[in-house]
Protein backbone atom coordinates (compact mmCIF):
# COMPACT_ATOMS: atom_id res chain seq x y z
CA UNK A 1 0.00 0.00 0.00
CA UNK A 2 2.81 2.36 0.86
CA UNK A 3 4.49 1.74 -2.48
CA UNK A 4 1.34 2.73 -4.40
CA UNK A 5 1.11 6.03 -2.46
CA UNK A 6 4.66 6.97 -3.47
CA UNK A 7 3.93 6.35 -7.17
CA UNK A 8 0.74 8.42 -6.99
CA UNK A 9 2.42 11.46 -5.40
CA UNK A 10 4.78 12.40 -8.28
CA UNK A 11 1.97 11.97 -10.80
CA UNK A 12 -0.21 14.38 -8.82
CA UNK A 13 2.60 16.94 -8.80
CA UNK A 14 2.88 16.80 -12.61
CA UNK A 15 -0.73 17.79 -13.24
CA UNK A 16 -0.37 21.43 -12.14
CA UNK A 17 2.69 21.77 -14.37
CA UNK A 18 0.78 20.31 -17.32
CA UNK A 19 -2.18 22.57 -16.62
CA UNK A 20 0.15 25.56 -16.52
CA UNK A 21 1.77 24.61 -19.82
CA UNK A 22 -1.65 24.06 -21.36
CA UNK A 23 -2.85 27.48 -20.18
CA UNK A 24 0.32 29.14 -21.51
CA UNK A 25 -0.14 27.42 -24.85
CA UNK A 26 -3.75 28.58 -25.07
CA UNK A 27 -2.72 32.15 -24.26
CA UNK A 28 -0.05 32.15 -26.95
CA UNK A 29 -2.38 30.75 -29.59
CA UNK A 30 -5.07 33.20 -28.52
CA UNK A 31 -2.84 36.08 -29.58
CA UNK A 32 -3.05 34.97 -33.19
CA UNK A 33 -6.86 34.83 -33.06
CA UNK A 34 -7.02 38.63 -33.03
CA UNK A 35 -4.50 39.13 -35.82
CA UNK A 36 -5.92 40.37 -39.10
CA UNK A 37 -5.10 38.49 -42.27
CA UNK A 38 -2.22 39.61 -44.46
CA UNK A 39 -3.30 42.09 -47.13
CA UNK A 40 -1.21 42.17 -50.34
CA UNK A 41 -0.88 45.65 -51.85
CA UNK A 42 0.62 47.00 -55.04
CA UNK A 43 1.73 45.30 -58.22
CA UNK A 44 3.90 42.33 -57.30
CA UNK A 45 6.59 41.56 -59.86
CA UNK A 46 6.94 37.79 -59.71
CA UNK A 47 10.66 36.86 -59.46
CA UNK A 48 10.20 34.11 -62.07
CA UNK A 49 8.72 36.60 -64.54
CA UNK A 50 11.41 39.21 -63.82
CA UNK A 51 14.05 36.54 -64.56
CA UNK A 52 12.57 36.22 -68.08
CA UNK A 53 13.45 39.84 -68.89
CA UNK A 54 16.72 40.54 -70.69
CA UNK A 55 18.40 43.97 -70.85
CA UNK A 56 18.98 45.22 -74.38
CA UNK A 57 16.58 42.65 -75.87
CA UNK A 58 13.11 43.57 -74.61
CA UNK A 59 11.34 46.90 -74.43
CA UNK A 60 8.60 48.69 -72.49
CA UNK A 61 5.76 46.89 -74.26
CA UNK A 62 7.32 43.51 -73.43
CA UNK A 63 7.70 44.45 -69.77
CA UNK A 64 4.13 45.70 -69.55
CA UNK A 65 2.81 42.55 -71.25
CA UNK A 66 4.73 40.34 -68.81
CA UNK A 67 4.44 42.26 -65.50
CA UNK A 68 1.54 44.62 -66.11
CA UNK A 69 1.63 48.40 -65.71
CA UNK A 70 4.16 49.78 -63.22
CA UNK A 71 3.16 50.97 -59.76
CA UNK A 72 5.08 54.21 -60.36
CA UNK A 73 7.40 55.86 -62.84
CA UNK A 74 10.34 58.15 -62.21
CA UNK A 75 9.35 61.61 -61.03
CA UNK A 76 11.68 63.50 -63.35
CA UNK A 77 12.43 60.73 -65.83
CA UNK A 78 9.77 58.38 -67.18
CA UNK A 79 12.49 55.99 -68.37
CA UNK A 80 12.43 54.22 -64.99
CA UNK A 81 9.55 52.02 -63.87
CA UNK A 82 8.93 50.77 -60.34
CA UNK A 83 6.95 47.70 -59.36
CA UNK A 84 6.14 48.14 -55.67
CA UNK A 85 4.39 45.53 -53.56
CA UNK A 86 3.97 44.97 -49.85
CA UNK A 87 2.12 42.83 -47.36
CA UNK A 88 0.44 44.72 -44.53
CA UNK A 89 -1.31 43.61 -41.38
CA UNK A 90 -3.66 45.56 -39.14
CA UNK A 91 -3.80 44.50 -35.50
CA UNK A 92 -6.36 45.76 -32.98
CA UNK A 93 -5.10 48.79 -31.10
CA UNK A 94 -2.06 49.19 -33.34
CA UNK A 95 -1.22 51.08 -36.49
CA UNK A 96 -1.02 49.12 -39.74
CA UNK A 97 2.43 47.77 -40.40
CA UNK A 98 4.29 46.50 -43.42
CA UNK A 99 5.48 42.96 -42.83
CA UNK A 100 7.37 42.68 -46.13
CA UNK A 101 8.01 44.98 -49.07
CA UNK A 102 9.51 44.38 -52.51
CA UNK A 103 10.50 47.02 -55.06
CA UNK A 104 11.75 46.16 -58.56
CA UNK A 105 13.19 49.04 -60.60
CA UNK A 106 13.53 48.72 -64.38
CA UNK A 107 15.48 51.35 -66.31
CA UNK A 108 15.03 51.91 -70.05
CA UNK A 109 17.28 53.60 -72.58
CA UNK A 110 16.20 56.29 -75.06
CA UNK A 111 14.95 53.64 -77.51
CA UNK A 112 12.66 52.13 -74.82
CA UNK A 113 14.78 48.99 -74.39
CA UNK A 114 15.61 47.59 -70.94
CA UNK A 115 18.92 48.97 -69.69
CA UNK A 116 18.99 47.67 -66.11
CA UNK A 117 16.85 45.62 -63.71
CA UNK A 118 17.46 45.82 -59.97
CA UNK A 119 15.67 45.04 -56.74
CA UNK A 120 15.68 47.78 -54.12
CA UNK A 121 15.87 46.91 -50.44
CA UNK A 122 15.89 48.67 -47.08
CA UNK A 123 19.46 49.87 -47.65
CA UNK A 124 18.22 51.95 -50.63
CA UNK A 125 15.54 53.74 -48.61
CA UNK A 126 16.02 57.25 -47.30
CA UNK A 127 14.45 58.68 -44.18
CA UNK A 128 12.33 61.72 -44.86
CA UNK A 129 11.94 64.10 -41.95
CA UNK A 130 8.43 65.47 -41.59
CA UNK A 131 8.32 69.14 -40.62
CA UNK A 132 5.64 69.98 -38.06
CA UNK A 133 5.76 73.71 -38.64
CA UNK A 134 2.77 75.64 -39.94
CA UNK A 135 2.73 78.89 -41.82
CA UNK A 136 1.05 81.64 -39.80
CA UNK A 137 -1.80 83.43 -41.54
CA UNK A 138 -2.41 87.02 -40.42
CA UNK A 139 -5.85 87.73 -39.04
CA UNK A 140 -6.75 84.21 -38.00
CA UNK A 141 -5.87 84.61 -34.33
CA UNK A 142 -8.99 85.58 -32.39
CA UNK A 143 -9.20 86.47 -28.75
CA UNK A 144 -11.78 84.90 -26.47
CA UNK A 145 -13.96 88.03 -26.56
CA UNK A 146 -13.83 88.14 -30.36
CA UNK A 147 -14.88 84.52 -30.50
CA UNK A 148 -17.79 85.09 -28.09
CA UNK A 149 -19.10 88.39 -29.40
CA UNK A 150 -17.81 88.43 -33.00
CA UNK A 151 -21.10 87.49 -34.66
CA UNK A 152 -23.35 89.98 -32.85
CA UNK A 153 -24.84 92.40 -35.38
CA UNK A 154 -23.49 90.57 -38.42
CA UNK A 155 -26.80 89.17 -39.62
CA UNK A 156 -29.70 91.57 -40.10
CA UNK A 157 -33.24 91.16 -41.44
CA UNK A 158 -33.71 88.43 -44.06
CA UNK A 159 -30.10 87.31 -43.64
CA UNK A 160 -28.65 90.58 -44.96
CA UNK A 161 -26.42 92.50 -42.63
CA UNK A 162 -23.49 94.85 -42.81
CA UNK A 163 -21.13 92.10 -44.03
CA UNK A 164 -23.62 90.42 -46.34
CA UNK A 165 -25.13 92.99 -48.72
CA UNK A 166 -25.49 90.82 -51.79
CA UNK A 167 -23.29 90.36 -54.85
CA UNK A 168 -21.42 93.35 -56.22
CA UNK A 169 -22.49 95.84 -53.54
CA UNK A 170 -19.69 95.55 -51.00
CA UNK A 171 -16.55 97.69 -50.81
CA UNK A 172 -13.92 96.96 -53.45
CA UNK A 173 -16.38 95.42 -55.88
Amino acid sequence: MASSDTTQAPRARRHPARAGLLALGLLLTGCSLFEAPAVPRGNRADPDLVAQLSPGVQGKSDVEALLGPPSATGTFDDQEWFYISSITRIRPGQTPGVSSQRVVAIQFDDRGMIRNIRELGPQDMRDVAVVDRTTPVPGTDRTLLQALFGNIGRVGANGFGADNQGPGTGPGR
